[in-house]
């Protein structure tokens, strides 16, 4: 570890290393594991990924070990000055909290100013957060979302303005795995799916140019550049398009290899530029030249694109190799170690970085992360993270807190000012919570709030009275279905309800309490329907035996197996792990004993099945139409503690040519919410996508997804 420092550099991080580890012995994190593995996980990106200077490495490993509270001197320890500079200032930073920022890139910039005088600081803290989001899956659920977010909000924005690009492009992709664990599969996925396409593509695009290149005396490195999943998933949720329809996927980069003299460097920039748009047609509105003017991070390519003799179009980046180290790295990567250090281009790196930092990004807003529109995010007094729906007001916040701050509320603080209950909130506010113990909810507050757990326990409290004769038509309604030996399910219920335009099981059951409505009402009713209902399951019951019968299992013609030659007369089967529906995007998997299996491409299973066994992936795709059968597929809906929109579910499935298998109903009192899962018979993704997005539409639902 380390060894390429000089002799004085490695003595100097083993020195720091000995102070870290005697500091931080008995310290764990949240997994149980030794602490010291992540400053020394910290101080190997610091040296071997962005390339700082020994010194560095001390800093990171004296800061953490000052951070015990124990009692520890690092100044009489005889560490350079610059160490100190840098422990203070990282000390300095790790007191700063969301809160203090707002969430806003721009003010966590100042306050990394003010309290670091080294701007090296402010790269070790950017590789101190890289560690954490590499390591993410040790936090508990609470901390870890704190985490992404900021993140996304603070550290992918900062690391973006100072040029190092790896190190933000891998920030950004570990976010979306964790945010949209299923867009992230797809796109990686459809990546590796891919992968030889592009390769071909390649291939196919530097031939022409082999001998042009080649005679000019050009040496060169090829390289594919992929563009990251969490740009794919921006521009695929921007210009609303599937995988497909995004323009730049990936990238041919030209990495040329010459001295390191600019005049030069240029030269042969344009001069393969000039190759490569002899050969191709160029699309001159997309030229973006950053050789003659770099930006101010010191990012320096020429990018083009051009159409390939198939139509194609290809996007093409030329650089040198010092352009690209400075490109994927920052200019820390071009800081040598190994013989006589390089004061000049440190210097000029550090200056870079002080530039970056004081002034403000100059580049498209759309190159930056930004954060999820549906949701903003808010903070208590103390500094703790809330995420709320967008358009919550003060009375959300309340509720989100504790049922009984919200229900005693009069109003709060956001920013130090009062505010009146219904207040909308945006994201980075500071809220403080005002409340009275005489006050109590009031009708019109439904309409101030959105969401779910506000406006059940609203309801709730406005209703006690409603609920104490609910209990006391429950506790009759019971008495007599017992003695006339009856069952009441809540299916039979919600039709009654229906029919008496009846909103809610409590009014229902407060009606029975009262006498508005005669239990002996309710035996007929039960009576009346019983038979109709019995019917109704009996269909059910034989339609599913129908659908489980061999002779009735889904056509082989549903499936067109491509290139499969060799594998003719071998069947195949839907996975199970992930229910296919004729229309999604699929890939064929060969076992050993069981045929080809078909799997969609954003199956949990996909990746493992790409990376571990690539001879077994068999291109699959669906024929024009289904000939016949159907696909099962499992729905999980969340909504809103209503009864009648469990009926409303079970018609708008029957609406479509879809029917019901299973439906399962779980209620969560707690958070004011049902949990409904079911599985569904559909015959294509185009049928199942009417279904959901019908669901969707449908008032008091608050959440599908396809399991």
């Amino acid at each position: 570890m380390f060894e390429h420092y000089l002799p004085e550099g490695q003595e100097l991080v083993r020195k720091a290393y000995a102070v870290a580890e005697e500091a931080l012995r008995g310290e764990v994190r949240s997994d149980g594991s030794p602490f010291i593995a992540h400053p020394v996980a910290v101080a190997e990106i610091v040296s071997d990924e962005i390339g700082l200077p020994p010194e560095c490495v001390a800093a990171v490993f004296l800061h953490e070990a000052t951070r015990t509270g124990k009692d520890l001197d690092v100044k009489s320890l005889n560490f350079d000055e610059s160490v100190y500079t840098m422990v203070e200032g990282l000390n300095k930073i790790s007191t700063i909290k969301p809160k203090d920022t707002r969430l806003e890139a721009e003010n966590y910039k100042k306050l990394i100013i003010q309290y670091s005088k080294d701007p090296r600081v402010t790269v070790l803290k950017l590789a101190d957060r890289l560690e954490v989001m590499r390591s993410l899956s040790i936090f508990p659920k609470a901390a870890r979302e704190r985490k992404v977010l900021e993140t996304l909000m603070l550290y992918i924005p900062l690391a973006h303005q100072l040029g190092l690009y790896n190190m933000k492009r891998e920030m950004e992709d570990i976010y979306l795995s964790y945010a949209e664990p299923e867009s992230y599969r797809l796109i990686t996925n459809k990546l590796k799916a891919t992968e030889r396409d592009r390769e071909k593509l390649t291939a196919e695009f530097i031939e022409p140019l082999k001998v042009k290149l080649s005679a000019a005396g050009i040496k060169y490195k090829l390289k594919i550049r992929t563009k990251a999943a969490y740009s794919i998933w921006c521009k695929m949720v921007k210009q609303k398009v599937p995988f497909e329809g995004v323009y730049d996927v990936f990238a041919i980069r030209f990495i040329i290899d010459c001295p390191e003299d600019t005049k030069l460097e240029k030269e042969l920039c344009w001069k393969v530029f000039g190759f490569v748009t002899e050969e191709y047609e160029q699309d001159t509105k997309r030229l973006r030249d950053w050789i003659t003017n770099p930006k101010p991070n010191g990012y320096e390519s020429l990018h083009i694109t051009v159409k390939n003799k198939e139509g194609a179009y290809v996007e093409v980046q030329i650089r040198t190799k010092r352009m690209d180290d400075i490109a994927e790295n920052g200019f820390a990567s071009h800081w040598s170690y190994k013989g006589i250090k390089r004061e000049e281009t440190m210097d000029r790196w550090l200056t870079t970085v002080r530039y970056a930092l004081e002034h403000p990004d100059t580049d498209s807003p759309e190159d930056l992360p930004q954060p999820p529109s549906k949701d903003i995010f808010v903070f208590t007094p103390t500094g703790e993270l809330r995420i709320l729906p967008a358009g919550s007001s003060v009375l959300d916040f309340a509720f989100s807190i504790h049922t009984n701050i919200g229900t005693r509320c009069v109003g709060g603080k956001v920013g130090g000012k009062p505010v009146p209950i219904k207040e909308k909130l945006r994201t980075g506010d500071v809220v403080e919570i005002l409340t009275a113990k005489n006050q109590r909810p009031a009708p019109d507050w439904v309409g101030y709030v959105v969401t779910a757990k506000a406006r059940s326990k609203i309801k709730q409290a406005i209703n006690e009275g409603e609920l104490k004769l609910a209990a006391a038509g429950r506790e009759l309604l019971g008495r007599r279905l017992k003695n006339w030996k009856l069952e009441f399910p809540d299916e039979m219920m919600t039709e009654m309800m229906k029919r008496r335009k009846i909103t809610s099981v409590n009014a229902f059951l407060a009606a029975v309490g009262d006498g508005t409505i005669d239990v002996n009402e309710i035996k007929e009713y039960i009576l009346t329907e019983e038979q109709r209902h019995q019917e109704a399951v009996e269909a059910a019951q034989a339609a599913g035996a129908a659908k489980d019968r061999p002779d009735v299992a889904e056509s082989r013609d549903d499936i067109l197996v491509l290139n499969a030659r060799d594998v003719k007369g071998i069947d195949y089967k839907m996975a199970r792990c992930c229910n296919p529906v004729f229309g999604d995007d699929v890939f064929g998997f060969v076992t050993r004993d069981a045929g080809i299996k078909i799997h969609r491409i954003t199956c949990p299973n996909a990746a493992r099945l790409f990376e571990n066994y690539p001879y077994r992936i068999q291109k699959v795709r669906w024929s024009e139409t289904p000939s016949s059968g159907s696909f099962q597929v499992a729905l999980r809906v969340t909504t809103d503690l209503e009864g009648a929109v469990l009926n409303k579910l079970m018609e708008v499935v029957g609406s479509f040519k879809a029917s019901i298998r299973t439906f399962n109903v779980s209620e969560n009192r707690r958070a004011g919410t049902y949990e409904v899962s079911m599985k569904i018979l559909v015959p294509s993704n185009l049928e199942l996508d009417k279904v959901v997005s019908q669901i969707r539409a449908q008032k008091h639902i608050l959440k599908v997804t396809r399991q």
